[in-house]
């Protein structure tokens, strides 16, 4: 088995733990006095960790050259899509008993909720297209549509802070992570504009 085969297998093992636990936890009783809170808290975080796993990715390519590393990217993307759907299903099912009414009224009152539905409706259609048919049909529009990835680490930045209410702890470093991530690529971006331009006048000169 090759190298790479096995730490594939190893990144999905590592990345069903926490789930595994949880179920583990909901069977022998042991998620605290609120079960409830204990997976919602849980399953956000995870999403919001994989999220920020999943971003990274690109930038350890760019600086480190190793290119392999760019195979566990859609496997991460996807447990951060699976942890954010069992996070939104916690919230609907046990704070919301499965109600559409009272679910879009939250969406409408509640900002922070607001902000946690877009992020989890902004991975959707990177789920969904995240498979190797997708990507040839697709083409260069395959990249365009998953830079929507962008604005939903934004969006769960956001959610975070606000159901917080005070930004300081956790908030505060997943936002600055956020951040760092992004502006990576931005500062990546205009460098290789920079330097598309310098070559471009030097051919012309």
């Amino acid at each position: 088995m090759r190298w790479r085969t096995v730490l594939k297998i190893l990144v999905f093992l590592l990345a069903l733990g926490p789930a595994a636990l949880l179920v583990r936890g909901m069977v022998t009783g042991d998620l605290g006095v609120n079960p409830a809170e204990t997976i919602q808290l849980e399953t956000g975080r995870w999403t919001f960790k994989l999220l920020l796993l999943t971003l990274a990715v690109t930038p350890v390519r760019r600086l480190t050259g190793w290119n392999a590393v760019i195979q566990f990217r859609r496997m991460l993307g996807l447990f951060t899509f699976f942890y954010g759907t069992l996070h939104f299903a916690s919230y609907w099912a046990f704070d919301l008993v499965f109600s559409f009414s009272r679910m879009a009224g939250d969406i409408v009152k509640r900002p922070f909720i607001a902000m946690g539905f877009a992020s989890l409706m902004l991975m959707l259609p990177l789920a969904i297209t995240s498979t190797k048919g997708w990507i040839r049909r697709l083409g260069r529009n395959w990249a365009v549509l998953h830079r929507a990835i962008y604005g939903a680490a934004i969006c769960a930045a956001v959610h975070f802070a606000w159901k917080q209410k005070v930004f300081t702890g956790d908030a505060v470093s997943y936002a600055i992570a956020v951040a760092v991530l992004l502006g990576f690529r931005l500062v990546w971006m205009l460098r290789e504009r920079g330097r598309a331009r310098a070559r471009a006048q030097t051919a012309a000169s």
